[in-house]
């Protein structure tokens, strides 16, 4: 074999190994691509599903898993706070109402359930009297603008809401005096119904358990119920109640003395000062009788003593 031919072999095997070379890292290289490919297909089914369940964004996931724009952890972030922008638009819309509104669905509004308790050093009849004179409330409490009576079951009210005042009419369903005072009230940004009874715990003191559900309707009032804030303000209140009364025990309060049921006075408050008196003039007229009858019977004994 001539020269010339040893070199042709020789040139022909470098490029069959070169040729063999170049289609293994070829087949390699596919390989990674299709690794690659399968991971990202897997986590943007993943990413898919997330977005189904929790309400993420299709848009953020398709860019990060297909790789274009910012950085995968940048992306991330932008992605998560995207999420919780939408959360929260999702539910301050809940909140106001469909549309921006401040009407909504009842169904959609969170009803607060209030429950107070509170002991008063003074006897019972003047901390139930003292309540009876909810026309004075917003001479100590803050919470209270003005209160005006127009009927016996029937009053308005003005109260502080944040920073606004808002109106509510109140009417008093039940009024037992010195034992429970039951009401309902409706206004424009919300409702309530209540009740408060009063409990002798003793000669000088009395228990006093207020009870409140109230339905809020309008932005500031329902934010303000996220918060509780209606029931704080409910608190302080009665003790700015509970000290008014302390400091003032001594003073003479008529109160109002009537009962109402059904919504209805069935006892007026003339009447039933009326009937008060007349109760206790037969309590004296009985007391009168008694020392009488025990005069006679020491008359009748010395006269025994005397005759023996």
């Amino acid at each position: 074999m001539s020269s010339t031919d040893k070199a042709g072999d020789t040139a022909d095997t470098g490029l069959d190994r070169l040729r063999e070379e170049i289609t293994a890292y070829l087949t390699a290289q596919a390989g990674h691509l299709a690794d690659s490919l399968g991971n990202r297909m897997s986590s943007l089914t993943d990413d898919l599903n997330n977005a189904a369940v929790n309400g993420g964004t299709l848009g953020s996931v398709a860019s990060r898993v297909m790789g274009g724009g910012d950085s995968p952890v940048k992306a991330l972030v932008a992605e998560k706070a995207k999420d919780a922008k939408d959360k929260t638009v999702g539910k301050v819309k809940d909140l106001v109402g469909a549309g921006g509104g401040e009407g909504g669905s009842k169904s959609d509004t969170k009803v607060t359930n209030i429950v107070e308790v509170l002991d008063i050093g003074v006897p019972l009849r003047t901390a139930y009297d003292n309540w009876c004179e909810f026309e004075e409330f917003g001479t100590y409490m803050k919470g209270v603008r003005n209160v005006s009576r127009k009927e016996d079951t029937t009053s308005d009210w003005k109260v502080k809401v944040g920073p606004s005042t808002r109106g509510w009419e109140a009417t008093v369903e039940e009024q037992i005096p010195d034992d429970r005072i039951v009401w309902s009230s409706q206004g424009s940004k919300g409702s309530t119904r209540g009740a408060v009874s009063f409990h002798e715990l003793g000669p000088t003191l009395t228990r006093i358990v207020v009870v409140v559900e109230y339905t809020p309707s309008g932005f500031f009032e329902k934010t303000g119920n996220l918060w509780r804030a209606q029931g704080r303000r409910l608190r302080l209140d009665l003790k700015h109640f509970q000290r008014y009364v302390t400091l003032n025990a001594d003073e003479d309060v008529e109160g109002w003395r009537g009962e109402i049921r059904d919504s209805e006075v069935v006892l007026s408050h003339e009447d039933a000062l009326e009937q008060e008196e007349q109760e206790s003039g037969d309590e004296g007229e009985e007391d009168e009788y008694d020392e009488e009858d025990a005069y006679d019977e020491d008359e009748e004994e010395e006269e025994e003593e005397e005759e023996d």
